[in-house]
């Protein structure tokens, strides 16, 4: 896969029903509704971003939020790819979570510190 998606480590559909304790039809349906999103590899397998899951104390799950903002980005216009860049792009003016390394934090680490606000007005500001 082309590193410019600045994406750390992916899972394909079968690891990220196994790591949040679904089958893989749960895993498609939240494919289908944008809850989460991938892309297909240059090995032809579909994988997504392991970050989009976060573990809590019930187990794994999508990062709260990711949905939301993934439509907002659809309705802007992004693709999957696009958003998935987006979401992984350091950005400067974003808060640092709490306990974080000392990095420019990107969108997907603003949602999964529950920084909604900030990620989707700049998602917004993108549709104009």
């Amino acid at each position: 896969m082309s590193d410019d998606f600045k994406v750390d480590a992916w899972l394909a559909v079968p690891d990220v029903a196994e790591r949040i304790g679904a089958d893989i039809r749960t895993v498609r349906r939240l494919l289908q509704d944008r809850s989460l999103v991938g892309v297909r590899q240059e090995d032809g397998i579909f994988r997504i971003p392991e970050r989009f899951l976060v573990r809590s104390d019930d187990g794994w799950g999508v990062v709260t939020h990711l949905h939301g903002t993934l439509v907002l980005l659809a309705d802007a216009g992004f693709s999957d790819a696009e958003a998935i860049r987006w979401l992984f792009t350091p950005d400067e003016s974003l808060p640092m979570p709490p306990g974080s390394p000392d990095r420019v934090p990107a969108p997907i680490d603003a949602l999964a510190a529950g920084h909604k606000t900030e990620v989707r007005r700049r998602a917004q500001a993108l549709a104009f």
